[in-house]
């Protein structure tokens, strides 16, 4: 029994000394329960609401007052008019809309009022969570002002979701499951490319080569990126023929936005690979430790909206939060570059600046 206590000792101490290996059995479990705590959530928090209405008078007015102090939603927009509702939601100023008929008090009165709420059912689950959640205020809304039980009708209220109709779910998931598949598979294609040499003995050679680092980056990327284009050929084709996802917007800058976000995670797995010294160390960095980050904080699964400010600030990192976000306003809503342009120029400016921090740490390693 003694030495069997001295073995456990031993291997205690072998565990405490061992900084990384304390660090994935204390530190993962602590970010897991956090990330997974508060990311997780389908409460409705903060969803923005459009209210088109001719006419303004004192029941439109106290409806919008009434909307804007529920703790679910936030009024950004007023309208005199019904123009310009497919606009709003193209450039993505609204989440949903509310659109009231002209001289609606005096309709209110004769009961013969309606209202028509608009969702934007990219994300089938989350529109139908939010229209519910808004008949039922503007419901309570005018039944005080009229009067009447509030469990009654005071206004008949119809839905229409915009964008998917049909409520389909592939429509949401496919462009997030685009967005896992590019970032996964990308970044551990290239994590395994510069450690590979490293394992092999073959870094030698590109010591004294006289080629520049960023030579050696392209010619590390350049395989990876053609195979990735056809990666992302054969995902549009499946997406369009068997799941029946529409591509309402353009097609080239649908790809567009697709290569860019190749070119990050090509650079993202080069950094992976200067960072680590085996092959297996750089297919757990760039497998495990990017998938839940990108499932989670992406806006794939879980509204971006639902989570807490600081967890919406660290997304802001996630390259697929952006691209995610470019893929559903091109392929879905049929957007042009304008409403992507900021989506666009974000991963370009991370692409450069994984590509540079690539670079230079390569430089370093080699020199």
């Amino acid at each position: 029994m003694r030495r069997f206590l001295q073995f456990v000792k031993k291997e205690f101490l072998h565990i405490l000394r061992d900084k990384r290996t304390m660090l994935i059995l204390l530190g993962i479990p602590v970010l897991q329960i956090i990330l997974f705590g508060f990311a997780i959530s389908t409460d409705v928090k903060d969803v923005r609401v459009a209210i088109f209405s001719p006419t303004v008078d004192t029941s439109v007015m106290r409806l919008a007052d009434d909307v804007d102090a529920s703790s679910y939603f936030d009024v950004v927009a007023f309208r005199r008019s019904h123009a310009g509702v497919d606009e709003m939601f193209g450039r993505g100023e609204t989440d949903i809309a509310i659109l009231l008929p002209d001289h609606f008090a005096a309709r209110l009165v004769k009961g013969d009022a309606s209202a028509q709420i608009i969702a934007d059912a990219t994300d089938p689950n989350a529109a139908l969570s939010r229209a519910g959640y808004l008949s039922s205020v503007v419901s309570m809304s005018l039944a005080g002002k009229t009067g009447i039980a509030p469990t009654a009708a005071a206004a008949d209220i119809k839905v229409k979701m915009l964008h998917n109709p049909q409520m389909k779910s592939a429509f949401n998931f496919v462009p997030g499951v685009m967005g896992l598949i590019l970032m996964l598979l990308c970044a551990m294609m290239t994590s395994i490319s510069i450690v590979r040499e490293k394992e092999t003995g073959t870094m030698e050679p590109l010591l004294a080569s006289p080629v520049g680092t960023a030579t050696i980056l392209v010619a590390k990327a350049v395989p990876y990126f053609i195979l990735s284009f056809v990666n992302l050929l054969t995902i549009l084709l499946l997406s369009v023929t068997v799941l029946k996802v529409p591509v309402n917007g353009s097609l080239w800058l649908l790809f567009g936005v697709s290569l860019v976000f190749i070119l990050v995670t090509l650079a993202l797995g080069l950094l992976i690979s200067c960072l680590t010294s085996s092959q297996v160390a750089a297919m757990l960095v760039s497998g495990m430790g990017l998938m839940m980050p990108t499932m989670l904080l992406s806006g794939m699964i879980f509204p971006l909206e639902s989570m807490p400010e600081f967890l919406q600030w660290i997304s802001c990192i996630i390259p697929a939060r952006w691209y995610i976000d470019a893929v559903r306003h091109v392929m879905i809503e049929g957007a042009g570059f304008a409403v992507v342009a900021r989506d666009f120029f974000i991963l370009l400016g991370m692409a450069a600046l994984l590509l540079a921090a690539s670079g230079k740490l390569l430089k370093q390693r080699l020199e």
